[in-house]
């Protein structure tokens, strides 16, 4: 069985495919009801159906074809494969889901759990190393010839200058919901993939560090690096360990130390992301 990092290939399309069906149901259920533009081809395809009343799914299929084959001359199939699958069941579900209205007299319930909801899919998303295409490409692709940019700052350009149009066809009062929909997709994406990564970093001052070390190692099964430090006051030699743990093993970290050197001197830190053995392996590519 092929597998991706940790996990077989087959959890990472199911990530996609439950993602993207989240990603819909708040495009049909919330957004498009009331007009709420909130940026990426989505936005663009809620637009253009107020003119054209043409489905959204096949706008979101349309204006990603060129957007693919661009990809695949530029960085070539292995590359946009995952993408494609999840751009292409975005649509799939656009096209099977119903449209309904839940929201439609509440423009900030609808502003933040359509966030939330669609800040959970896009992270699943995410977690599977794809997206749904549209404007995430588009930024990739200017970034490729304008290397000073960063990719997020082109699709902040990107997803704002759709906002603003936007604004102009549906009013500046739904635009300023959107934004606020936008913060809290940002928010709820970020939290879902850092969280699943998220650790603690522990710097241990201790005389007893071969036994705190010892301990560590012994009752977790972590590893525990010394480092060389002064003792700016007593000028005196001392040993820094340098520990990170699970948010839960913190705990159990804090009680070794506790009970071998209650004056030992201990930082607790947030680790955003550890790459490496016991937590979370190199990926190279697709």
């Amino acid at each position: 069985m092929e597998v991706s990092g940790n996990r077989p290939v087959y959890i990472d399309y199911l990530l996609m495919t439950v993602g993207t069906c989240l990603i819909a149901f708040a495009i049909k259920t919330i957004y498009d009801p009331i007009a709420m533009v909130t940026g990426g081809f989505t936005g663009i395809a809620i637009i253009a159906k107020a003119f054209s009343n043409i489905p959204l799914w096949l706008i979101n299929i349309v204006l990603n074809i060129p957007i693919f084959l661009i990809g695949i001359k530029i960085k070539g199939f292995r590359f946009i494969a995952r993408t494609l699958y999840a751009t292409v069941m975005l649509s799939v579900w656009l096209y099977v889901l119903p449209e309904i209205t839940i929201m439609a007299d509440d423009y900030i319930l609808a502003a933040i759990f359509g966030g939330v909801i669609c800040g959970i899919g896009t992270g699943m998303v995410f977690l599977a190393r794809a997206t749904t295409g549209g404007t995430d490409m588009v930024a990739a692709y200017i970034q490729h010839y304008l290397r000073h940019y960063t990719i997020a700052q082109v699709l902040q350009v990107i997803d704002g200058a759709v906002i603003l149009v936007g604004a102009y066809i549906f009013g500046l009062n739904k635009a300023l919901y959107a934004l606020i929909s936008v913060v809290v997709l940002s928010w709820v994406t970020d939290g879902i993939i850092e969280g699943l990564k998220f650790s603690k970093l522990a710097y241990i001052i201790t005389d007893e560090y071969d036994e705190v070390a010892n301990a560590i190692m012994t009752s977790l099964g972590r590893g525990a690096t010394g480092l060389n430090a002064t003792g700016m006051y007593s000028a005196a030699e001392k040993k820094v360990l340098l520990c990170v743990v699970s948010k839960k093993e913190i705990v159990q970290v804090k009680e070794i130390v506790a009970k071998i050197d209650p004056r030992a001197f201990v930082i607790v830190s947030d680790a955003r992301e550890v790459l490496g053995e016991g937590f979370i392996e190199f990926r190279l590519g697709q």
